[in-house]
């Protein structure tokens, strides 16, 4: 005869004991949970790359910041010289607007003296529009020849103050959102900064000697493209010569034959050496954003200052310093010429040669000379040799 009771479940065994399936699958769900536990700190915390990434996206963005902190200062520094021009306008032409009310007061007061009906220069000092006022009531045909010429020089001063103290409050609208802008600009640089100080002071001493191991591979790779940069420019320079060489024997007897060098002009080679000498010799000095020297510089303030040691004017900021000149392949690089990274046009370092560059390159870090690759062959963005 069949049996109808259920089978009875096996469970398992647990040092010998048997045990419920619901009980076995609490203590699976236990250990589960226990190995999640034991794991969660190594799993949410980032990779050595994702660190390094993070950091270099961190002084990259940093470096943005400020070339717009720069142009914001640059403008603010301007607009506050334009305001204060203004207010200084003002101030003199309300003076003059004052001597010409005392003046036209002086009539007003002679007029009462002597009975006149109408004080028309008193209602004149009291009127919104002097100008309405004479075409109302032709003022100006009951004056005599010195009152006319008060009564134009009012309104003339009248008309040119109120135009400057319009001005100067647009001007002093214009400088107040220069201000919110720079504010804005440092405050991002600020951050950034912080929080990749922050990234860093998480690694442990392993895993800081791990990264300066990877940046060391970097330096090397990069060590090596400018050495490969520098074997085909002096290919180049070689086979340029050559070519003058044989043009110079070809045309010899002729008069026409080309005694000069196709090298570029003289004059921008020596402004070019004096920039260069310039950088070179600020190597050592810390990099410090918005710094234009001399005793720190951020990179544009770098470039900006060695120029102008050279006689040259350029802008403050990457952003202008891409456009003060002519545009040249990275083969084409000579000495003096800017080296801008970057799609954001963030970076700039000073071309010195066989594929280095001198440049002041992120917080915490000294004005150096590296490979112009240091941060990889796509990070160039142009380069410009300037005017």
């Amino acid at each position: 005869m069949a049996s109808h009771r259920k089978s009875r479940s096996t469970g398992t065994r647990v040092a010998g004991i048997r045990t419920p399936a619901l009980a076995t699958a609490a203590l699976t769900s236990v250990a589960l949970l226990s190995q999640s536990a034991n794991a969660a700190p190594s799993d949410d915390r980032p990779s050595l790359e994702e660190v390094e990434k993070k950091v270099d996206d961190l002084y990259r963005q940093a470096g943005s910041a400020t070339e717009k902190y720069n142009a914001a200062k640059e403008k603010t520094s301007k607009q506050r010289k334009k305001v204060d021009t203004l207010l200084d306008d003002v101030a003199k032409r309300t003076q003059k607007l004052n001597d010409a009310r005392t003046e036209l007061g002086s009539f007003a007061s002679a007029q009462y003296r002597t009975g006149a009906s109408v004080p028309e220069t008193a209602t004149l000092l009291l009127a919104d529009s002097p100008q309405d006022y004479f075409d109302q009531n032709q003022l100006m045909n009951r004056l005599t020849g010195r009152q006319k010429t008060a009564v134009d020089d009012y309104v003339t001063q009248q008309s040119e103050t109120m135009k400057k103290r319009r001005e100067a409050t647009e001007g002093l609208d214009t400088l107040t959102d220069s201000q919110n802008d720079l504010k804005t600009a440092k405050s991002t640089v600020q951050k950034k900064l912080a929080t990749a100080r922050e990234l860093l002071s998480e690694l442990t001493a392993e895993e800081k000697a791990r990264l300066a191991a990877i940046e060391k591979k970097k330096q090397e790779e990069a060590a090596r493209k400018a050495a490969e940069l520098a074997k085909q420019q002096a290919a180049e320079e070689a086979e340029r010569k050559r070519q003058e060489e044989a043009a110079q024997q070809q045309g010899s007897g002729s008069s026409s034959g080309s005694s000069e060098s196709s090298t570029p002009g003289s004059s921008n080679g020596t402004q070019a050496q004096k920039a260069l000498a310039f950088a070179q010799a600020q190597i050592g000095k810390p990099y410090v954003w918005g710094a234009t020297g001399p005793g720190s510089y951020d990179c544009s303030g770098l470039t900006q200052a060695a120029w102008k040691a050279a006689g040259v004017t350029l802008p403050r900021t990457t952003y202008d310093q891409v456009n003060a000149g002519t545009t040249v392949s990275v083969s084409q690089a000579q000495p003096g010429d800017l080296v801008f990274f970057y799609d954001d046009i963030s970076h700039v370092g000073l071309y010195v040669g066989d594929g280095k560059m001198v440049h002041a390159p992120k917080p915490g870090a000294y004005v150096r000379e590296e490979s112009i690759f240091y941060d990889g062959e796509s990070s160039i963005y142009s380069v410009v040799r300037p005017a």
